[in-house]
């Protein structure tokens, strides 16, 4: 190199591989990249080398710079060799939609997948028990991991939770095999989890989250036949910020969700009841005064909320921004005044199609809280992406 430099001869070829390492990283332009790959053998093994993700287009979700290409193909054992024999360096992989994929091409995780911090195996039909075992044994410092719709049972999950001590983010959406047996495991086995996706798990009583860490902040369990003791659960951790038991399947819940305002859930910001028709006053009253943080509040559909239930928000919930209360049978003028006259930081209201309110009395609320933005869309989901929380102890 130093005779080619005295002869004036210099050329980017020259530069030791951690010279052009550093300036592919510095490359924003997902052409760029690609493009730098393509100069030569060695330029595409330091583009293959400096590659920390990869998703299909068969994965549910916006095509970025980390697919691969724009046409989509069936994935098998083979395909996830190749590629991960590639690219070694991953920390995200996401193989979602891949229906092709098999146990056995779990395998190859562990010589090459032990850099992964996130693997998402939405709707991988044919990935079994064995095969999140084989995950575990693979991907030690997993942080992340998505099996909505999978066919696993409570011992994959206990495999799991045995391995991967880091994890922080589990989807178990639309797991219908899962029950209270395994969530124990993963909430006991992993200490540092954030949040967890149960929505649909009708096997799941939410018993299984006792005595969860308080690093628990995100809980999602729409449409789970919870219980009153599974409600307790839930909460147990005192860490809870986030909450979504919207369209609770179980029908003895009258006041059981009295113990979301226990005094264990007193960092809650975001709660969604929606279609939890019957929920009574003395919950929402107990929720108000014992949920101080509360910020977004959904209870569009909740029929049994009455002139108590809706006095207690206005008088106890100071921090409230975020208020739904689409077609809510029994909201009435002497309700909405009292929202009017409290909440003084409430800045939405999501209403419509509430009956027992006249025009008189929204017209009132508009003029007496002309700050308040009055929507009628209705919302059907609220809050942050799951896998997008982090802990903080401050907050």
């Amino acid at each position: 190199m130093g005779d080619s430099l005295m002869d004036g001869v210099t050329s980017i070829m020259l530069l030791p591989d951690d010279c052009l390492c550093f300036i592919f990283n510095f490359l924003d332009c997902r052409t760029d990249r690609e493009s730098f790959g393509l100069t030569c053998h060695r330029w595409l093994n330091i583009q293959n080398l400096n590659r920390r993700s990869l998703q299909f287009p068969c994965s549910f979700g916006i095509v970025g710079p980390s697919s691969l290409s724009q046409s989509c193909t069936d994935i098998n054992s083979f395909h996830l060799y190749r590629i991960l024999a590639r690219f070694q360096q991953l920390e995200y992989l996401s193989l979602s939609g891949c229906v092709e994929i098999l146990d056995s091409a779990l395998s190859y995780l562990k010589p090459y997948g032990s850099k992964l911090q996130t693997l998402c195996l939405d709707c991988c039909f044919k990935i079994s028990d064995y095969g999140i075992s084989l995950v575990g044994d693979g991907c030690p410092f997993l942080t992340t991991i998505s099996l909505y719709r999978c066919s696993i049972t409570d011992a994959g999950l206990e495999a799991l939770a045995n391995a991967c001590l880091a994890l922080r983010h589990v989807n178990l959406a639309y797991c219908p095999c899962i029950s209270d047996s395994g969530l124990r495991a993963l909430s006991q086995g992993c200490r540092e989890l954030q949040a967890v996706k149960i929505s649909n798990c009708r096997g799941v009583s939410g018993v299984g989250l006792r005595g969860c860490s308080s690093t628990l902040v995100y809980i999602d369990a729409e449409c789970c036949n919870l219980e009153p003791e599974g409600i307790m659960s839930i909460v147990s951790g005192g860490g809870l910020k986030f909450l979504n038991i919207a369209s609770l399947s179980c029908s003895n819940f009258r006041n059981g969700l009295e113990a979301i305002g226990n005094g264990f859930a007193a960092r809650l910001k975001i709660l969604n009841l929606r279609m939890c028709r019957s929920v009574t006053d003395a919950s929402i009253v107990a929720i108000a005064k014992g949920c101080p943080q509360l910020q977004e509040w959904n209870l569009a559909l909740c029929h049994e909320v009455r002139v108590l239930g809706w006095a207690s928000i206005g008088s106890n919930c100071h921090n409230l921004k975020k208020l739904h209360v689409n077609r809510c049978r029994n909201l009435c003028h002497q309700g909405l005044q009292a929202l009017r006259d409290g909440c003084k930081e409430l800045s939405v209201l999501y209403m419509s199609r509430n009956s027992r309110i006249s025009d008189t009395a929204l017209e009132l609320f508009k003029l007496y809280r002309c700050n308040v933005e009055i929507k009628a869309e209705e919302v059907m989901s609220i809050g942050p992406n799951w896998d997008g929380i982090d802990y903080d102890e401050s907050t």
